[in-house]
């Protein structure tokens, strides 16, 4: 405190006060956040109890993680402390995301021992904007099933789920499931190959074939296949054939087995794995066994 009855201080008796050092509380009152209450007549800056309180208030704010610019809005009563820490709180929520997508890339990046121009890819696909994710899942939809009128709505319905979109607070998981996703989507071959799969299904399906047959047809083939697996039957037994009768009818075998082979094909797989943890889910069951003996069960008919 300066000898002159004021009950004014200097910026080092501040500083010696509240903690912090010469050079901040200067810098502070050099951007306008902690003007001087009075000079001396030497000319330094001179500070009363008041400033003393104000400090505190732009230490605990800028503690916080404030830029100057708000502080002095603040302090000027232009906006609220309580305005602020809102839009604050907005912004510390998009650089989280920010930092858990950095996370998940690097994490990933390490566990493939990935090269650089991987590393670039699966940086610029994980921070794909929502519209920009949005677009290559359409993309895809419109070219797996472009001229495909008669497909079953509810395999459409079921891909345009499965090709899910990566949620606003993704896991690291998430994060890594989504750019193989995207990576896969965008191959021409798989998308063939998904195209292929959605042509086999709409191939005998007419007007009066209602919607969620193929899936009834799936169901029923895991529920059929369980039953001889578990009884022991041969897929190259006589019981085998009649089991298949039971599935197919009168369907050509040989363009059922072509659909299932489309269907079961691994990369398809692991399109239905990816899908499921981008969207939060346990992975469904590949039912490998079930469509295995019904597989070798249509090969050893076609054959014969």
């Amino acid at each position: 405190m300066i000898e002159d009855g004021t009950g004014l201080l200097t910026i080092g008796e501040l500083a010696r006060t509240t903690g912090l050092s010469v050079r901040t509380i200067r810098y502070w009152s050099d951007e306008g956040a902690l003007p001087p209450v009075a000079r001396s007549a030497g000319g330094y800056r001179l500070y009363d109890a008041g400033s003393a309180a104000r400090l505190e208030l732009v230490r605990t704010l800028r503690e916080l993680g404030l830029g100057l610019a708000d502080v002095r809005r603040v302090l000027t009563g232009e906006t609220t402390v309580a305005q602020v820490a809102a839009a604050h709180v907005a912004a510390l929520d998009a650089q989280i995301r920010a930092l858990k997508v950095t996370r998940a890339v690097l994490s990933t990046v390490a566990r493939r021992g990935s090269t650089a121009e991987e590393t670039t890819l699966m940086n610029r696909l994980a921070r794909l904007s929502t519209a920009e994710r949005r677009r290559i899942i359409d993309d895809f939809m419109a070219d797996v099933f472009d001229g495909i009128d008669t497909a079953d709505p509810d395999i459409r319905q079921r891909l345009r789920f499965a090709a899910a979109d990566l949620p606003d607070d993704p896991t690291p998981e998430q994060v890594d499931a989504w750019v193989e996703l995207a990576e896969l989507i965008q191959d021409p071959a798989f998308r063939a190959t998904m195209r292929s799969m959605i042509e086999f299904n709409a191939a005998d399906r007419g007007p009066d074939v209602p919607s969620g047959s193929s899936l009834w047809f799936m169901s029923r083939l895991v529920q059929l296949a369980a039953r001889a697996l578990e009884d022991g039957v041969a897929p190259d037994s006589p019981r085998a054939m009649d089991i298949l009768r039971e599935l197919i009818g009168d369907a050509d075998p040989a363009a059922v087995l072509e659909r299932l082979s489309a269907a079961t094909n691994v990369r398809l797989a692991r399109y239905r794995e990816l899908s499921a943890i981008v969207n939060g889910l346990e992975p469904a069951s590949s039912r490998e066994e079930e469509f295995g003996w019904v597989v070798a069960a249509l090969e050893f008919r076609v054959a014969g």
